[in-house]
């Protein structure tokens, strides 16, 4: 069973300019964000270990937070912002892909134009992060209520040892995520994965069937006219044995982030 190596990896998002780390970071990536990158590895730090209890679902930010990137969204608080690693990236049309979900059916990114699309990569035999992501995925759904008709829940498989349609669909089901109307897990031949992870700059390390697969963890915001808009950059800690987690605290305030950023594109 594959799972997330402990080791960091770098890679530049192919329309950011942004530095994420793999899935199993124990800190949130440092993003370049309007030449505050000093500001934003310390605050996203901060935000981790316990300033997160102060975020507000208002616009207003806590006084801990007070430079705001440029281009966030107004809803979006300033400290969640932080704890989301969130950052504006150049306005131009999402890479598209033609893949089957976990359904079998066939799936492309212009098909859901008029939508709001947050798009994540996952590995079907991950137990790290990607399952944490999940959760914030259907709490996200959640809490867009009535506005979850105008959003869309999206993954790419980065497992090249297991592309098989039933991989994405038992993923699907462990976690729950049918319970998100609009979830679709992509997978294709590796050539067609290779296609699309290079399109959004995601490094991907799967050197055997049995080894860890060590990837880039990121998210895009894709605005109902097909342009890549926000990146944010998922994490996760580890407990002394190992074992992934995300606080309560955090992990709801990531699903309320994803959905506050999707109702700004949606609106």
């Amino acid at each position: 069973m594959s799972s997330d190596g402990g080791t960091k990896a770098t890679a530049s998002a192919d329309s950011s300019e942004a530095e994420s780390t793999t899935r199993t970071s124990r800190a949130p990536s440092k993003v370049l964000i309007a030449g505050a990158i000093a500001i934003l590895v310390v605050a996203s730090i901060f935000a981790y270990v316990g300033l997160h209890s102060s975020v507000k679902t208002s616009t207003g930010a806590n006084a801990a937070f007070s430079v705001r990137a440029s281009g966030i969204p107004a809803s979006v608080p300033t400290a969640l912002s932080y704890l989301m690693s969130l950052g504006p990236v150049v306005n131009k049309p999402a890479p598209g892909f033609n893949l089957v979900d976990q359904s079998g059916k066939r799936i492309s990114l212009a098909q859901f134009r008029g939508k709001a699309v947050v798009l994540e990569f996952m590995d079907p035999n991950c137990v790290d992060i990607c399952p944490i992501v999940s959760q914030e995925f259907i709490d996200a759904n959640k809490d867009l209520g009535p506005a979850a008709k105008n959003a869309v829940f999206l993954a790419i498989n980065v497992n090249r040892y297991h592309t098989d349609v039933a991989s994405m669909q038992r993923y699907s089901q462990e976690h729950h995520l049918g319970d998100i109307p609009s979830w679709h897990f992509l997978t294709g031949n590796y050539s067609q994965l290779q296609k699309s992870w290079a399109g959004y700059g995601v490094s991907v390390n799967a050197p055997s069937p049995t080894a860890d697969v060590v990837h880039t963890s990121i998210a895009y915001f894709i605005d109902p006219q097909g342009i890549q808009r926000f990146v944010a950059f998922p994490m996760t800690d580890h407990t002394a044995s190992g074992a992934a987690y995300l606080p309560a605290g955090p992990l709801a305030q990531w699903g309320l982030g994803i959905s506050l950023v999707l109702k700004s594109l949606s609106s």
